[in-house]
Formats: C-alpha cells, sequence, structure tokens
C-alpha cells in the first residue's frame, strides 16, 4: 500500500474575502495574467469610475463604483456582497498609500489578496533617476498641503502625491511661503500610460504653469533660499523660539531639547500635551516621524487657536487641540504612550490621573518653575522613582560695553516609565 500524499488531509484553502488589484495608467495592458485572471473571474468590480473604465468587456462581473467619501462605506459595501468573489481596483500598489490597506484592517490579511502594479514612485524615481530609498514621499491625497512643509530640508527629494490638477500649484506657493522658493519642481502626469509626459518644470519661485493631468505626481529637489530671514528648521527636536508664534507660554528651545529626549518620542505612539501654551512639545513630538501623534490639552481658547496655527505651519496639521481644563477633559481622550506636563500641576488630581492612564512601558515627564509644583514632582519622585533634575540655561548678553551671562528661570523637571514595580518609598533607587 503506497504512502498517502502530504497533503492529502489538508483542506482546500479558503478563498480570499476580496482581491485588491493594482492598476495604472497603461490598463489593462499592462496587467500580468495573474491579475486579468482574478479580473476576469470576479462576480463583482469595485473601484473608482476611471479603474473601471480600464477595464474590458470580459471582465463581466456587476461593476460598483467607490462612494464618497470612501472610508465609512468600505465595510458595508464589503459586506453587501459577501459570498461573491469581489475584487477591488487600486491605482498601483494597492499597500503604498491605497485601498488595500482599508481592506486588511476591515476584513484581516489573510481574507485579503493583494496582487500589486508599479506604484506612481516607483515610475517618477525611474524616470527621474533617482534611488528610492533617498527619496521622501508626501501624500497630500485627502490630506492638508500643511503636511509638506515638515519634510523641508535643504538638499532633499521629495516626490509628492498630489491630489488634482491643482497640487503642483499649492506646492509652489507652500515652497515660497516657507523659504524654500528655489527648490526646482517637475511634474509627472500620467506615469507608466501612453500619455506620459512631464508638463512642468521650473522654480517654485518662478511657477507660471497652469494645472494639467489630475493624475500627476510632483517631484521637488528642496533648496533653501539663501537670503531668507525664517528660523532655520532642524530635523530633530528644538526648534528656535522664533518658529513659534507665541505670548510667552513657551517650552523654550533647550528645554525643550531636553524634555523631547526624555519622552523618547517612537513610531506610532501617542502623546498627551497638558497645558499646551504654543504647542512646541506636541508640535516637535509629531515632527519626530510621520505616524507620531498628540492631543494637546489647553483651557485658554486664544492659546488653543495659536497651536492650531503653530502645528499648521511647522508641518504637522493632524496635532489634535483639546480646549478645556485637564484633568476633566482626560477621561475623553486615547490612552496615551506618554504624557507631558507643561502647566496646571497644582490642578487637584491631575498627576495621579495622567499616571493612572499611562501603560506599563509609558513616559511621563513634567517641568515646572515653582516651588509649588516642585514640592508635587518632589513627592511624585519619592513615590514612583524616575528621574528629578534641575535644567539651568543662561544667554550671553551685553553688559555695558562687555558681554555677560543672564540667568533664565530654572526649571525643575520629573521623568519617570512606568513599570510593574515602582520603588517603596524610603527605598534608594
Amino acid at each position: 500500500m503506497s504512502p498517502a500524499h502530504p497533503d492529502a488531509d489538508r483542506p482546500d484553502p479558503v478563498p480570499p474575502a476580496a482581491s485588491v488589484v493594482g492598476i495604472g495608467a497603461d490598463g489593462w495592458g499592462g496587467l500580468p495574467e495573474t491579475s486579468r485572471g482574478v479580473l476576469i473571474d470576479a462576480e463583482v468590480l469595485i473601484g473608482g469610475t476611471r479603474h473601471l473604465a480600464l477595464l474590458p468587456a470580459e471582465c463581466q462581473g456587476e461593476r460598483v463604483p467607490w462612494p464618497s467619501p470612501l472610508r465609512p462605506a468600505v465595510r458595508g459595501l464589503l459586506a453587501a456582497h459577501a459570498g461573491r468573489r469581489v475584487a477591488v481596483l487600486a491605482s498601483g500598489d494597492p499597500l503604498f498609500y491605497g485601498i488595500g490597506r482599508t481592506l486588511i484592517e476591515e476584513l484581516g490579511a489573510g481574507a485579503v489578496q493583494v496582487l500589486p502594479h508599479p506604484s506612481s514612485v516607483s515610475y517618477a524615481c525611474a524616470r527621474l533617476g533617482w534611488p528610492l530609498e533617498d527619496t521622501e514621499v508626501v501624500t497630500l491625497v485627502g490630506r492638508p498641503g500643511a503636511r509638506l512643509a515638515a519634510a523641508l530640508h535643504h538638499g532633499r527629494r521629495l516626490l509628492v502625491l498630489s491630489a488634482d490638477a491643482t497640487t503642483p500649484g499649492e506646492v509652489a506657493a507652500l515652497l515660497r511661503d516657507r523659504g524654500f522658493g528655489p527648490s526646482r519642481m517637475r511634474v509627472l502626469e500620467q506615469l507608466g500610460g501612453e500619455k506620459e509626459r512631464t508638463t512642468a518644470e521650473g522654480t517654485a519661485d518662478d511657477w507660471p504653469h497652469p494645472p494639467g493631468d489630475p493624475l500627476n505626481i510632483v517631484a521637488v529637489e528642496v533648496r533653501r533660499a539663501p537670503d531668507t530671514d525664517r528660523p532655520r528648521l532642524g530635523a530633530v527636536p528644538g526648534l528656535p523660539d522664533a518658529a513659534y508664534e507665541h505670548d510667552g507660554q513657551l517650552t523654550k528651545r533647550h528645554v525643550r531639547a531636553a524634555t523631547l529626549g526624555v519622552l523618547a518620542p517612537a513610531p506610532g505612539e501617542l502623546l498627551w500635551d497638558i497645558g499646551g501654551g504654543s504647542g512646541s512639545i506636541a508640535i516637535e513630538w509629531m515632527r519626530t516621524h510621520p505616524s507620531c501623534r498628540a492631543v494637546t490639552v489647553e483651557r485658554d481658547p486664544v492659546r488653543a487657536e495659536r497651536i492650531a496655527r503653530n502645528a499648521e505651519r511647522l508641518g504637522v496639521p493632524g496635532l489634535r487641540v483639546v480646549t478645556g481644563a485637564a484633568p476633566d477633559v482626560l477621561a475623553e481622550l486615547p490612552l496615551p504612550n506618554a504624557v507631558f506636563i507643561g502647566g496646571g500641576l497644582t490642578a487637584p488630581g491631575l498627576l495621579d490621573a495622567c499616571w493612572a492612564a499611562l501603560p506599563v512601558g509609558g513616559r511621563l515627564v513634567a517641568n515646572t518653575v515653582t516651588l509649588e509644583s516642585e514640592a508635587l514632582l518632589t513627592d511624585a519622585y519619592r513615590r514612583y522613582g524616575g528621574e528629578l533634575v534641575k535644567l539651568a540655561v543662561a544667554h550671553a548678553v551685553p553688559v555695558g560695553g562687555f558681554t555677560g551671562w543672564r540667568q533664565a528661570m530654572p526649571v525643575t523637571q520629573w521623568a519617570v516609565e512606568k513599570t510593574l514595580n515602582p520603588p517603596l518609598p524610603g527605598v534608594d533607587r
């Protein structure tokens, strides 16, 4: 008797709940046989109107255009066609700022088959001769143009995914406004298709080109204007104080850099910034990585509006500003990975509420210049451990015909990471 085949008792593979097929400007002719087979076999074809129009008559499945807005409709649309062979069309690589991510979040990775196509970014780098790994990508599809500001560093190469035909002009205007008018721009349209072309070239300072094809990508070689009076914004925390609009309620540059250092932002993490002031801590937290998130709480409505302006100006318009008093509003917020308290430490219950909200491994940092708040931090240090330091900064200033030091108010800082086993009172750390 011959032995059974090792796969004999294995169940047949479960078909995916949906297949998502990447398609480019080259349409049906640019698809591999595997992708074509999935689309021909599908009972339901979901996609944008432009994508569906690229399919030939032999794709006989029911054609369903995406509604607008798209994201809220995904779950209901998939549920309406459950049990049928569903194929979803996406531009280029479905997992590069595409619908593939949304489908996986809704259905799970095992329920989605992804068949990618070269993305517009791959095509653009190939046309420009830019190494893909050295090129930063910023998408403005469904996102505010102010996001681009955080990526502006002299000498960098950027590819901007356009929302429509007006995006290149908006990019040029933002570059001029931020002091990067000499940056060179090129607009590449219909990449990978028969109508592919580079339609416009020039600097942001001299950008007379009218809107072209809505399917475009903007290549930017970033150049800072040598005569700009705008402060230089680096890629690490500690931006110049002049970068912020403020009324004096601002964590100053050197203390801010030290504070972000112990907050230790990591990609994807969420910060609570309590007593936002001008928003500088939350803004620089978010600038460390595009996926970093922050909520700033500020009870003064005027300051709250100022924080929003600073966030947009410095390239993180996604900063959430909550106008209200802590700890009252904290229960409404998503749980943080880190908390910074820059004001309101003496509010009853604030420090305890922030500590309770942190998960194990979360960080809490609090700064103060008053003796009353310093006493609270000293007690917290005794109970929970961490590090208690005093930060003193002095600036050189004119003293008659000479130069001397002017001492800023010293800042007491308590920084701690939440652990499973906090130190016992009175025990040396």
